[in-house]
């Protein structure tokens, strides 16, 4: 009496010949093979190949397919083999659901993986273009964006899977308007800290005026941006106070320019009052980055005669037109020693009556 395989073959379990099941298993062995060769062969060839290559996006691609893990290959291969199977219609359908879930969790994965290289690759461009810049907001860009993401593929699964999301979204609505409310001045700030980003007002480095403070910008933060005083302590001022007030950026000054009165003796004679533009004029165009305009001699004081003098400073550098200021001084002092101006001293007349 010999084995009879053919009789084992067509013998029936659960709607499905013992032949079935052998053709079903044999199927999901083969498509866990074919994903194991792509996953861990090809895959690596493809490495070993985009390593010696100056281009960025085939090592991104690798990246990206590498995020899919082994149960989304597993529930695939399953749910191709249960094809030629009858199986009940809820282990189908428990089947699908799973892998909706497990291929939106790998394609949020995947699209996360783009906003990191995104993320890096504008952080370095900036930190190159800027040494040193704060790129604190655009970390939290990109958390807030994979965080919304996360939230829309909640959304989705939860969709797919036969819930009624409206009262879902509604609710959220309603939850993130309070939480908005709640957060007002925080959120305002946040806000801001995009604006300045973006528009860029000023960057750190910076001398700034706004209101009655002025200091150099050491810190541009998400709620908050700090700036050193001319006195030399920390001013913590808040991203919404700054972009609502009116902000003097003296660094993006590309020239300056300077007007000072000079008096001169009421006793000074009119030939040396004529040569005292030449003078303030050969003086200034003797200084580097000093540009002369005009010398005046523009009223009479109470006792002294004043000019008013011109002059543009080719930087926007408050230290340099301080040492410019400074030079100019010095010599219209030596100058004017030199041709017997002199300027104004402190005096009081006092007429007494006999």
């Amino acid at each position: 009496m010999g084995f009879d395989v053919s009789g084992i073959l067509i013998y029936t379990i659960a709607g499905n010949s013992v032949k079935d099941y052998l053709i079903s298993l044999i199927i999901f062995i083969i498509s866990i093979i074919a994903l194991r060769i792509f996953k861990y062969v090809i895959l690596k060839k493809l490495k070993n190949i985009f390593a010696k290559t100056t281009i960025e996006y085939d090592e991104l691609l690798v990246r990206i397919v590498d995020t899919f893990g082994w149960t989304f290959y597993i529930l695939i291969s399953a749910y191709i083999a249960f094809q030629f199977i009858l199986i009940p219609d809820s282990i189908r359908t428990v089947l699908y659901y799973l892998i909706i879930v497990f291929a939106t969790y790998y394609a949020v994965k995947s699209i996360q993986t783009l906003i990191d290289y995104g993320t890096h690759k504008i952080i370095v461009r900036k930190q190159e273009e800027e040494k040193g810049a704060d790129t604190s907001v655009i970390d939290l860009l990109s958390r807030l964006l994979k965080g919304f993401l996360w939230i829309v593929a909640l959304l989705l699964i939860l969709s797919n899977l036969g819930y009624d999301i409206s009262t879902l979204i509604a609710g959220l609505g309603i939850g993130g308007l309070a939480i908005a409310i709640a957060l007002q001045n925080i959120l305002s700030d946040i806000f801001a800290s995009f604006s300045i980003y973006f528009d860029k007002p000023f960057v750190v480095g910076d001398f700034i005026t706004f209101g009655d403070d002025s200091g150099t910008v050491i810190k541009i933060g998400i709620k908050s941006t700090r700036i050193k005083t001319l006195h030399g302590e920390e001013l913590v001022v808040s991203n919404r106070q700054l972009t609502e007030s009116r902000v003097h950026n003296y660094k993006k000054m590309e020239q300056r320019r300077v007007v000072f009165n000079l008096g001169i003796r009421n006793e000074t004679p009119n030939e040396k009052l004529i040569k005292i533009p030449a003078i303030i004029k050969g003086i200034i165009d003797n200084i580097e980055l000093a540009k002369f305009d005009r010398a005046h001699f523009v009223r009479f004081g109470d006792s002294s005669l004043i000019f008013e003098i011109v002059y543009y400073v080719n930087t926007g550098d408050y230290n340099k037109h301080m040492d410019i200021q400074h030079a100019i001084n010095l010599a219209i002092n030596e100058q004017f020693g030199k041709e017997g101006i002199e300027m104004p001293y402190p005096t009081q007349t006092i007429l007494m009556k006999k």
